[in-house]
Parts: structure tokens; C-alpha cells; sequence
């Protein structure tokens, strides 16, 4: 660690943890803030940490020790608090006078400013929340391609609207968490205020493949919102019909009862 700022020096790892759907910031002590727009913190036991709001953790050459404290810390913050934390790593390389970009599988920058290691964390952060809802998504398609098999071959699907209701709702939270929330694919903010660091942004989200990820997710989530609101649809109109059908049934059963009464008297 440098000794004037407590910042990693040297050769260090950036670990990104998905630890919740959410943490509440606001009320970090300033006293451990180093700067903010993301948040960034000393680690207790060493290393430096860029909290999101979106429920990442990006730790930069912390141990695991320190680690585990600051997910303890965390969890008392967290909401909807996952069991077991999604990680992303990335080695770092401080060497001055050489050009910044991916050398070896390893970062390669000029220093460890706090503005470059806050630019690692946005891109870094991204990328994990991504691999996250990539996975959830793949779920969704496995769960969605037997009805669609079942619609194909029958003509027809079981089961009831409330878990495609479900499914929908589900999307519709996943896209918002990405586009309202973490607003993956927006440039951050920090670039308005750093411009020089737009090279080393475009590198790491072309290492990541932010943008082209982002593109296919927005693709599958469109499909699947569209198949269960056309599963939704289709099993309403199943219903409307039966419906239609028993008032059909009623009143044929009720002039049935009407000719029987005449017929009697």
C-alpha cells in the first residue's frame, strides 16, 4: 500500500462481489470516505472499496480477511441480501511510463489513482451484474421452453396465468434494476469530470463486452416478456371461453326447465 493515500501499489487484484439488490449508502461514516459518485472506502485491514447502491462490492488489493469484514458490515445495509456473493476478479499492474490497457490477462495502469480505480469498479461492477442476469434469464428460457413445446404439439397449455404473472413481473424487475438502477450502457459520470480516462472506459468495456451483453440481454428479455404475455393471454382466452361456455350451458338448462314446466301444466 502507498503510504500517502492508503491506496494499492504495485501488483494488487480488483474482486467485484454481488452481495445484495441493493445497499443503502447514506449513511456511511465520512470519516472512512475518500471520495464519492461512486462511493469510495478505506478497507479496514488494508485495500480501498467502491460501494454501488445497486449491490456491488468492487475491494482493490484487500485481503480476505478484510473482505469477509466488509460483506459483515454490509449485510446490516443490504436488502434482499443474496446467500451466496457472485464475484468477478481482475489483476492490476501499477507501472509507470507504460501504456495503460490488458498486458498477460493483467490491467496495466500509469497509477492507482482513485479516479481509475472508481472507472475499474463502474466497468467491473457492470460486467457482474450482467453475468448475474444472464444466468437468472437462462433459468426463465428453460422454464418457458416446455410450454412453448407443450403449445406447439397440443395446441393447448395447462396450469394457470399466476406464475407467467410472476415470471412478467420478474423481467420487468430485472430491467429495471439494470437500466433504472445500475443504468448499464449509460457512460458514468465520472468520465464528465475525467474525460481523459474515455480510453481506458472504452478498453475495459470492450474487454467486458458491456455493450454488445447488454444488447442480447435487452434482446432475451424482450422474447421472454413477450412469450409469457402471449401465454398469459392465450390462457385467459381459455378461460373467457369455458366461461362463455357454461353461461351457454345455463341457459340452454334453464329453457330446458322452462319447456318442462309447460310441458307439465
Amino acid at each position: 500500500m502507498s503510504a500517502d493515500k492508503g491506496l494499492p501499489s504495485g501488483s494488487f487484484r480488483a474482486r467485484a462481489l454481488l452481495i445484495a439488490a441493493r445497499l443503502e449508502l447514506r449513511s456511511w461514516p465520512e470519516s472512512e470516505v475518500l471520495a464519492r459518485a461512486p462511493l469510495t472506502v478505506h478497507v479496514a485491514g488494508g485495500g480501498v472499496a467502491v460501494l454501488f447502491r445497486y449491490g456491488v462490492a468492487v475491494l482493490f488489493g484487500a485481503s480476505m480477511a478484510a473482505e469477509h469484514a466488509l460483506r459483515e458490515r454490509l449485510a446490516a445495509l443490504a436488502e434482499h441480501r443474496y446467500r451466496a456473493p457472485e464475484a468477478e476478479e481482475l489483476d492490476i499492474r501499477i507501472e509507470e511510463g507504460k501504456t495503460e490497457g490488458l498486458v498477460e490477462n493483467a490491467l496495466v495502469l500509469h497509477a492507482a489513482g482513485i479516479d481509475r480505480l472508481q472507472l475499474i469498479a463502474d466497468v467491473l461492477s457492470k460486467s457482474l451484474l450482467l453475468g448475474h442476469y444472464e444466468t437468472r434469464l437462462a433459468g426463465d428460457f428453460d422454464a418457458i421452453e416446455p410450454l412453448a413445446l407443450e403449445l406447439d404439439r397440443r395446441g393447448s397449455i395447462r396450469g394457470g396465468t399466476r406464475q407467467h404473472l410472476k415470471r412478467i413481473g420478474g423481467l420487468l424487475l430485472m430491467e429495471h434494476r439494470m437500466v433504472g438502477r445500475a443504468e448499464i450502457g449509460e457512460k458514468p459520470e465520472l468520465l464528465w469530470e475525467h474525460p481523459r480516462l474515455e480510453r481506458l472506459h472504452a478498453l475495459l468495456e470492450d474487454e467486458f463486452e458491456i455493450r454488445e451483453r447488454l444488447a442480447a440481454l435487452d434482446r432475451k428479455l424482450e422474447l421472454a416478456a413477450r412469450t409469457e404475455r402471449t401465454l398469459v393471454e392465450l390462457i385467459s382466452t381459455r378461460h373467457a371461453l369455458r366461461v362463455e361456455w357454461y353461461i351457454v350451458a345455463l341457459i340452454v338448462i334453464e329453457i330446458a326447465l322452462t319447456l318442462y314446466g309447460m310441458a307439465v301444466r
